[in-house]
């Protein structure tokens, strides 16, 4: 099972967090977001992959800020049409895509099926407020309708109070690619504590 931690923000804790070799290192490219993130992304090591977050972007922009930051992932976290993520293909076909649903009580699985063929992942949300972020879980038994292999990333208000509930959900049959964490482990927007990650990574780890 591999970790995404997403929000990133600061130079330093960037570094902090990159020496915790999570998989993927989030950083979300949307101005509305309280995580926007603007400057520069220190050395990191390799491994792990730089994971740009947009919402409806713009495609020359998103190419241009992909290819600026070098990044080898791409979460699309909006309304990206099926057209649009082909577009994206062609403009960076080894950067990996992952499209984000949100879910809260319900779902409807189907509306996944045209995406199938040219995503990497799928990525499940809570439906909230805002486009992600909003530190809390949806109802994980919605999954159980899921009928695709395709791997996805298991997101929303993921913390260390829902260690037993994630360690539960991976002995299932479900195709859960990575967990995806964010706000539960920030002392404010952005920063993350090196300590509670560590804490979550351990947790993970023990069977």
């Amino acid at each position: 099972m591999k970790l995404k931690v997403c929000g990133m923000k600061y130079v330093e804790n960037i570094k902090q967090v990159g020496e915790l070799q999570p998989d993927y290192l989030g950083f979300i490219f949307y101005e509305r977001s309280k995580r926007n993130f603007e400057g520069i992304i220190p050395e990191i090591p390799k491994g792990i992959k730089k994971t740009g977050v947009f919402v409806n972007e713009y495609l020359e922009i998103l190419v241009s800020l992909t290819e600026e930051y070098k990044l080898e992932a791409l979460q699309l976290h909006g309304d990206e049409s099926v057209d649009y993520i082909k577009q994206v293909k062609e403009h960076l076909p080894k950067v990996e895509i992952i499209k984000v649903f949100g879910i809260k009580d319900t779902f409807d699985f189907s509306v996944l099926t045209p995406y199938e063929e040219i995503v990497d992942y799928f990525l499940f949300d809570t439906k909230g407020k805002e486009r992600g972020g909003n530190g809390v879980t949806f109802n994980w038994k919605v999954l159980e309708a899921y009928n695709s292999t395709k791997p996805f990333f298991l997101s929303g208000g993921i913390g260390l109070d829902e260690v037993k509930a994630v360690k539960e959900i991976l002995r299932t049959d479900l195709p859960v690619y990575a967990i995806d964490v964010n706000s539960k482990f920030e002392t404010k927007p952005g920063l993350k504590s090196v300590e509670k990650l560590k804490k979550f990574q351990k947790q993970i780890e023990k069977s």
